[in-house]
């Protein structure tokens, strides 16, 4: 069957099925909540990385937009799907490994999902800091449940104000999505202007006025500490350049999110050209603020230095540790004080600083939103393709995945417990980065098993190929950046993304035994093209195990 008559047969939403509702000015934005990503990382990164931070995130969302048009050239081939990239991806490594496609589906997922957990509990810490003081007893009582030392030092599964008033967000958030994609596009454009408004004032309004400082951008030196604790210029040496791996391994949690445009390729009207359009529009947006507000939020606040030294006991341990100002401020670094940092660089006075922690707290909802459309679409699709179980293919009568948003939610409770947001989008970007590896190759795998496929966008051939090599240079990334952000992060998400296997193999040979859904067997067979087959070969494990190498070898050169 031709993508045309694909497109044509879906155009009627059939029971069950996803409602093609929305042009590419819809998915632009429901993904215009990814530029508020840059609230999630930009304290941690400036934090850990020092004054050249704000080149991380140019090169970064440079990777992000080039990659970009690979995976709109893949979206293209499969107009009836949803589910985004790693769903059209996934179809690329199915015909050579059963075990090798669900990865990326999964680990897909995995990336997406915790923003709700991490961006309702910020949205939920900037509530609290306008309602009440820093040290009243709402912002200060917790209770631990479990304690997760043995993972990350400080660790634990813990109840608090943040909590509740997070776990609220997330309801607000699916209930706007219960009446589907139109109705969340609509709600989307509202959020959007409310919450982009405050990104741009921050991005402009500080370089018009000369409140950047050049100084406050360099010396393009990787952080470093004396042994009393002050700050100085580090030196570009292996732990220098792990630092800056690091960051850029964090920022792509952040910079690489627009691709969630064409998720919705299957709710598209006119997918043949909604599908590029979305995603060439939303990387120009986030090229806009993932480069100006970095720029702004440095060059004004400046990295910090020591305040208070730290206090140790006799054996030399950290009993309280040192405070510093400016962005390696403890605040700033767990991203709850980056909304009250930014909203002051606007000098409005008390009244605009709420003003403006409220529209960011839009934005952070803007990017809930944008996190539940897409996860719970990719869960979808996966069930109806034969990856995950069964009961996550229903949708309700609006067309939207409920169940698979009810699944999501719930995880996400369990995330919204965790202590520390910043090691749970650690641990999530290294399964982000492996589905930016498989994808990045399943299109060039594409071109080879499909050359006489319908492609309604075809990126030029060295567009496809600079695609291929950041697949490598984000398995640097992975291997030397990782486990900046704790002992044992490679490990730990390398785990998680794992855990795919027995939920694959339950629902494919127990459940399906061992045959793929039959709208699942079209796509990976190939029915209506003559001669088709794995014609990549040994390429495609050849690509893997190369992968494997430039991981390890990363690894084992990083210095912490």
């Amino acid at each position: 069957m031709s993508i045309a008559a694909l497109n044509e047969a879906a155009s009627a939403p059939a029971a069950g099925a996803l409602h093609r509702k929305i042009s590419w000015t819809g998915a632009f934005w429901i993904a215009s909540g990814v530029p508020a990503l840059v609230l999630f990382s930009i304290g941690a990164i400036g934090a850990t990385v020092g004054a050249p931070a704000w080149v991380v995130w140019i090169v970064s969302i440079m990777f992000g937009f080039l990659q970009a048009f690979t995976y709109a050239e893949i979206a293209g081939l499969f107009p009836h799907k949803s589910g985004g990239a790693s769903v059209y991806g996934a179809i690329a490594w199915v015909r050579y490994s059963k075990l090798l496609a669900p990865f990326s589906v999964w680990c897909n997922w995995l990336a997406w999902s915790p923003v709700l957990s991490i961006g309702s509990g910020l949205a939920a810490g900037y509530v609290l800091s306008i309602l009440f003081p820093a040290d009243s007893a709402i912002n200060t009582w917790s209770l631990t449940l479990v304690d997760l030392g043995w993972l990350k030092a400080g660790l634990a599964l813990r109840v608090n104000a943040t909590f509740f008033l997070g776990a609220a967000l997330l309801l607000v958030a699916f209930a706007i999505q219960h009446r589907g994609i139109s109705q969340t596009a609509r709600v989307q454009v509202i959020l959007g202007v409310a919450a982009l408004l405050p990104l741009v004032l921050i991005g402009l309004v500080p370089l018009l006025t000369g409140d950047v400082l050049l100084a406050n951008l360099g010396p393009f030196a990787p952080l470093a500490k004396d042994e009393a604790g002050h700050v100085i210029a580090g030196q570009w040496d292996m732990a220098g350049v792990t630092l800056m791996a690091g960051g850029l391994f964090i920022a792509a949690w952040s910079t690489y999110g627009f691709e969630t445009a064409v998720c919705y390729t299957r709710e598209f009207r006119n997918p043949a050209t909604d599908t590029f359009k979305a995603i060439l529009y939303s990387g120009l947006l986030c090229i806009f603020v993932f480069t100006l507000v970095p720029i702004a939020f440095q060059g004004v606040l400046g990295l910090g230095q020591l305040v208070t030294p730290a206090v140790l006991d006799a054996q030399g341990a950290v009993v309280t540790p040192a405070v510093y100002d400016g962005i390696l401020s403890a605040d700033i670094y767990s991203g709850m004080g980056v909304a009250s940092a930014m909203a002051g660089m606007l000098k409005g006075g008390p009244v605009v600083h709420n003003v403006i922690v409220v529209m960011l707290i839009f934005a952070l909802m803007l990017a809930i939103i944008t996190s539940m459309a897409g996860s719970s679409r990719t869960l979808y699709q996966a069930s109806v393709d034969g990856w995950l179980p069964k009961y996550l293919s229903h949708v309700n009568e609006n067309g939207a995945p409920t169940r698979a948003m009810w699944t999501d939610l719930s995880f996400n409770l369990i995330l919204l417990l965790m202590s520390d947001y910043v090691f749970v989008l650690a641990i999530s970007n290294c399964c982000y980065i492996l589905f930016n590896f498989l994808n990045l190759n399943a299109a060039w795998i594409h071109r080879i098993d499909r050359p006489n496929w319908e492609r309604p966008f075809k990126a030029p051939t060295w567009l496809l190929g600079t695609g291929a090599v950041l697949a490598y240079v984000n398995m640097f990334l992975l291997g030397m950046g990782a486990d900046i952000w704790g002992a044992g992060t490679l490990v730990t998400g390398l785990v998680c993304a794992a855990l795919i296997l027995p939920v694959f193999i339950y629902r494919h040979y127990v459940t399906d035994k061992g045959q793929f859904p039959a709208a699942m067997l079209e796509d990976m067979h190939l029915k209506a093209e003559e001669g088709s087959g794995t014609r990549a070969g040994l390429l495609p494990y050849l690509a893997l195990l190369l992968g494997a190498v430039v991981v390890i070898v990363a690894h084992s050169i990083a210095v912490y």
